[in-house]
């Protein structure tokens, strides 16, 4: 008998003792389970965008968060071919808006996106200093050697919109500096350190009256088309869609033409 009532004593400890550790281990497994579930509601969105975007996409952004919580939004502005040749040498990208076809092509034919659609567009004006020193009223005063002009270089969007507004007038300008991107272009004129640029009229809104925009009627054989399209490897497919759909949505529209974007 007291043989019998020892192994019970010993056992009993024993397999109470298994059953809280049992307990423990199922409560750590829910908890790493709830992790998980948490971590892979959290999404994280990559957009690369133009320039001349920055304004308007980090509004969208900001709601696009606040429609899907749990999602961040981040942002690679920049040149437009400058993004494009990232996308295609292997950044990791979800979305990509671009400032031209020409420069979306180059994403699309190396089949890294499909069917882009055009959202905006945008043309370019005059931008000089406020209090604008050199006089400039009209296009052909940048042909002056006496004035310092700031364009884009001609690879990206602007400088290649530049381009085709000075030949639609007949004129050439010898900039004083040529600049990767159309918001670089506006600094030098926001600092004082040209008399005038060709710049998007959106980003002289931008500005906040920093600078004066001129228009010219140039400008309307220059304007450029903006798409956006998904990767086609994007890491956050279905949230990509979403923020394009935003992007080309009644909301998306009033954002861009508040800025001064035209739609297409």
């Amino acid at each position: 008998m007291f043989s019998r009532m020892s192994r019970w004593a010993i056992a009993l400890p024993v397999a109470l003792a298994l059953a809280g550790l049992s307990g423990c281990g199922s409560g750590e497994s829910a908890t790493s389970t709830a992790s998980g579930s948490a971590s892979a509601a959290a999404k994280e969105l990559t957009v690369f965008a133009a320039a001349s975007l920055t304004g308007t996409f980090t509004e969208l952004g900001e709601a696009f968060e606040a429609a899907h919580p749990g999602t961040t939004v981040k942002f690679n502005f920049g040149s437009s071919a400058t993004l494009a040749q990232q996308i295609t040498q292997g950044a990791p990208a979800d979305v990509f808006a671009a400032a031209s076809p020409a420069t979306m092509k180059t994403v699309t034919d190396a089949s890294l996106a499909a069917s882009p659609a055009t959202f905006v567009r945008n043309r370019l004006q005059i931008a000089v200093p406020a209090d604008n020193p050199a006089k400039v009223d009209e296009l052909k005063d940048l042909t002056d050697p006496e004035v310092k002009v700031a364009l884009c270089a001609e690879q990206v969007p602007c400088g290649a919109a530049a381009v085709k507004a000075l030949d639609a007038a007949g004129l050439q300008v010898k900039p004083v500096t040529l600049e990767q991107d159309v918001k670089a272009t506006l600094t030098k004129v926001e600092l004082g350190e040209v008399d005038a640029a060709l710049v998007y009229k959106t980003d002289v809104i931008a500005s906040g009256g920093k600078v004066r925009g001129i228009e010219f009627p140039e400008a309307g054989q220059a304007i450029n088309d903006y798409p956006i399209a998904t990767l086609a490897d994007a890491p956050a497919g279905d949230t990509a869609r979403q923020f394009v759909d935003l992007v080309l949505s009644q909301q998306g529209k009033d954002v861009l033409t508040k800025a001064g974007f035209e739609a297409p």
